[in-house]
């Protein structure tokens, strides 16, 4: 994974140059995490702070309970995305977090998006709701 300032987001690819190589109907197009989470995953694993680039989500935000966009339709810069489940925790985090990684990522994994809307996303850009 790699901090980019900006990228390109187009639906049935997920972000450019990212590992993904679903299909158009994936529902783990894009995963996105929340700032907090990291802290508290980084406090069960005694840690002061982890790289979020670790984690192998996509886009981290701050400020929003993820789980309020279940079921809607939301716009990241001019990117529309749709809620489609959790991203629950895999094997990789206890190579990638070291032991007790899996388990500190419970309950703490993000969510999984789809692309329904071409854009692109920048650093510091808002989450808003379609309405």
């Amino acid at each position: 994974m790699e901090a980019l300032q900006s990228v390109a987001v187009t639906p049935g690819k997920g972000l450019e140059g990212d590992r993904f190589k679903g299909r158009e109907t994936s529902k783990r197009q894009v995963a996105l995490i929340q700032q907090e989470h990291l802290q508290a995953i980084a406090s069960c694993l005694q840690r002061e702070a982890i790289a979020p680039e670790l984690f192998r989500r996509n886009i981290v935000v701050s400020g929003l309970n993820l789980l309020a966009l279940k079921g809607k339709q939301f716009r990241i810069g001019n990117v529309v995305l749709e809620y489609t489940g959790l991203c629950h925790p895999c094997s990789k985090m206890e190579t990638s977090l070291g032991p007790g990684g899996y388990n500190a990522m419970r309950g703490h994994g993000g969510i999984t998006m789809r692309v329904v809307e071409a854009g692109e996303l920048a650093l510091g850009d808002d989450v808003r709701a379609c309405l």
